[in-house]
């Protein structure tokens, strides 16, 4: 099957936090697989394996060894810093057929309208799509070097995988370039007006010219 890489698997047998820490500590991943009317089945993959096809943004997998045919990353558990995985979760898929996933917006460039005193919002960080397993992938570019002031765009103007379908409405906004908020602080002071005359102050005592005082 187009994009995907074949993994090496083994059947598990080990259950267990203890059984499952010592997997770990030999540089394996426990995973299971399951669907298409199968039985789920545990299995274990090496670590070094896994991380390098998820680095390389692989999302469908053939599996060779412990369990056969092809299968979809559904799912995969990292700990807490988001640093090694924990657990992986693989479900079968045949060629042909569609697949239900969500993928993030990456935008990209920089929208015109910035220049005129805009801003870029995305109104929409991520949606589900429908795809065949070939044309997989967990992110969608949104260019925006064309966005200028007051325009949008929209899901229906996306540039989506071949064979994908939307599981949002075509007119849903992504993103939107808008006029910025006026910001407390940021009206311009009052500048005086150049000869304006002083106010008077009121109780205060005039000087006037010739006047004489009490002998």
């Amino acid at each position: 099957m187009a994009g995907s890489e074949s993994l090496n698997v083994e059947v598990r047998k080990e259950t267990g936090k203890r059984k499952i820490r010592r997997l770990r500590a030999g540089g394996k991943i426990p995973a299971i697989v399951y669907g298409h009317g199968s039985e789920t089945t545990t299995l274990s993959v090496l670590a070094d394996d896994m991380s390098r096809i998820i680095d390389r943004g692989h999302r469908i997998v053939s599996l060779q060894g412990g369990a056969s045919g092809n299968a979809f990353i559904r799912d995969v558990q990292w700990d807490t810093y988001g640093t090694s995985i924990l657990h992986i979760d693989f479900t079968r898929v045949e060629a042909g057929e569609m697949i239900e996933t969500t993928v993030v917006f990456e935008l990209r460039g920089e929208a015109p309208g910035i220049r005129m005193g805009g801003m870029v919002v995305q109104s929409l960080p991520s949606m589900e799509i429908k795809c065949p397993p070939s044309s997989m992938t967990d992110k969608i570019l949104v260019n925006v070097n064309e966005l200028e002031l007051d325009q949008t765009i929209t899901v229906g103007q996306l540039q989506l995988p071949e064979g994908a379908e939307t599981l949002v409405d075509a007119g849903t906004v992504v993103v939107q370039c808008v006029e910025k908020p006026v910001l407390p602080g940021d009206e311009e002071e009052t500048t005086p007006t150049v000869g304006a005359a002083e106010p008077e102050v009121i109780g205060e005592k005039k000087d006037q010219d010739g006047d004489g005082g009490d002998s």
